[in-house]
């Protein structure tokens, strides 16, 4: 699993996809510092708790570096930016019950469009676990040489 680099100056416009997915009654919106326990949790509890870590690293960020997917009052989705790295984006991931509606696609692409609006030009995906999603997804281009990158050495439960 290595690293990935994508343009942030040539990113898709996904304001159609947030409305569509707004009219289904999904939000995607920036998490509230208050909420911090409730996504953390949420997120140890679907997918790892290292990714709970950074997700509440990005919520103390200023401005705020993590998204939610809210369906009525529930999290279904989230992504996280300049979380564990500045310039980089993840974790994120969306509930098994969610996928295939590309609320995760909606969630990369705001992520990725903060990130250019605060100066970025590139940003890194790190330990990408499905190179041909963020190939299609966002055009995204293997970082030769980044496996394990960053990670390398890091402490696992």
């Amino acid at each position: 699993m290595g690293d990935m680099l994508v343009k942030l100056y040539d990113l898709p416009d996904h304001a159609a996809l947030v409305a569509k997915l707004e009219a289904e009654g999904v939000a995607i919106r920036r998490a509230l510092p208050p909420e911090k326990q409730i996504i953390a949790d949420w997120v140890r509890a679907n997918f790892f708790p290292h990714w709970a870590c950074e997700c509440e690293r990005a919520i103390f960020n200023a401005p705020v570096s993590c998204f939610v997917a809210i369906e009525g009052q529930a999290v279904i989705g989230f992504a996280c930016y300049d979380a564990t790295c500045k310039g980089f984006f993840g974790p994120f991931g969306v509930a098994p019950a969610a996928r295939k509606r590309r609320i995760g696609t909606a969630l990369l692409w705001t992520s990725l469009r903060a990130m250019a609006a605060q100066g970025h030009a590139y940003a890194i995906i790190g330990w990408v676990s499905s190179e041909e999603y963020y190939v299609k997804a966002c055009g995204a281009i293997p970082i030769p040489g980044s496996e394990p990158g960053i990670f390398r050495g890091m402490l696992k439960t």
